[in-house]
């Protein structure tokens, strides 16, 4: 509402406050005068002949009661009429200035919405004279704005950690090159050296641009695909693409998947059971052990995957949702790109689901999916 909207809508509703009045004022000033007519007739009629003084006016008894009426009724409109208008110029006032302190808060808020920007979240309204629906808005529209503050925060958060992830693959390709082009003796196995780093460095690239899309087809998203799936399932099949490392690894497995059925996009439901044990196996300890558990229940299905490893923060635990966080190693490190249980937890909001995670007694984590029942 910009200021001539204001002043529009306080002008309307001050002539429909005045003409309500008007209305009003004018009914019972017609009241008033028939009233007052039937009052007069009343009166009780004298003897024929009998001259009576009214208003120092000599009248006949026969026309008394008329020219009472008359002069009763002018009486009534002449008071009446000026009645009247101190009535509606004081309706009109009040509504003006009532009107005025009504539309002040509304003021403030669109002055406040008009100044804001991106540059600009953090002004608020803040309280407001007024403790009615005036206020409930004015709190609505702050804490909107606080919600939008920190969706603003977090996206310039993951962008900037996106950008940053991604200039460390790119930096070492650079690296390589120069290093490598400025050496006129390079011989083969010093260019097939180059050639393993830059493909490595690059894989790592493609990695964290996957993981990226991924997690914005799920965060937030429908789901593309919906069918009966059998956790059981996709855990074995995730289980096969990180059991080599596993073994070579000397972790200890053991798995209790009976059937556990759900309904949803097979793939995203691949892709939360890859993620966490390949979690699992990539932050365990050399010798480690390594539990999948997978549970039918009337409401839930349920999937658990614990693992050992680093000691973690019991306060910390619930960070490693988030973006670029990951379990008790440096962010830049190049052991993944952080983005595993994020892209876990948009998977399972999508589904309608909850996971939860708890640090392991002894170091480790211990994360819980659980996944609506198929009907």
């Amino acid at each position: 509402m910009n200021l001539s909207g204001a002043r529009s809508l306080r002008a309307r509703v001050t002539l429909l406050a005045t003409g309500l009045v008007a209305l009003v004022s004018l009914l019972l000033l017609w009241l008033t005068w028939n009233l007052v007519g039937d009052a007069v007739s009343a009166v009780p009629q004298l003897p024929p002949g009998t001259t009576v003084r009214v208003d120092g006016v000599d009248v006949d008894a026969s026309a008394v009661t008329e020219h009472l009426r008359v002069y009763a009724r002018n009486r009534v409109l002449l008071f009446g009429a000026v009645a009247f208008c101190f009535v509606v110029l004081a309706a009109g006032i009040l509504a003006w200035t009532f009107t005025a302190r009504v539309l002040q808060p509304l003021r403030e808020i669109t002055g406040t919405a008009r100044r804001l920007s991106i540059e600009s979240m953090g002004e608020r309204i803040g309280e407001v004279r007024t403790k009615d629906e005036l206020a409930e808005l004015a709190e609505t529209f702050d804490d909107m704005l606080d919600r939008l503050q920190a969706a603003f925060d977090a996206q310039r958060h993951f962008v900037a950690n996106a950008s940053h992830e991604l200039r460390t693959p790119l930096a070492v390709i650079r690296t390589e090159l120069d290093v490598t082009l400025a050496d006129e003796h390079a011989d083969e196995a010093e260019l097939r050296r180059m050639a393993g780093v830059v493909r490595d460095a690059t894989e790592r690239a493609e990695r964290l641009v996957g993981s990226l899309l991924l997690l914005a087809r799920t965060d937030g998203a429908g789901l593309v695909a919906r069918e009966p799936v059998d956790l059981a399932v996709i855990v074995a099949t995730a289980w096969r693409a990180v059991r080599a490392e596993a073994e070579r690894r000397g972790i200890r497995t053991e798995f209790a998947t009976p059937g556990a059925a759900t309904f949803g996009d097979p793939a995203l439901l691949e892709r939360i059971a890859g993620n966490l044990l390949e979690n699992a196996v990539r932050h365990n300890v050399e010798g480690g052990w390594l539990d999948v558990v997978t549970q039918a229940g009337p409401q839930w299905s349920v999937l658990r995957v614990r693992s050992s490893g680093g000691l973690l923060d019991p306060a910390a635990v619930p960070e490693l949702f988030e973006p670029f966080r990951r379990a008790g190693v440096a962010r830049t490190a190049r052991t993944g790109a952080g983005l595993g249980l994020s892209i876990v937890r948009a998977a399972v909001q999508a589904h309608g689901g909850t996971v939860s995670a708890e640090p392991v007694v002894g170091g480790g984590l211990s994360v819980t999916v659980h996944l609506p029942a198929l009907p």
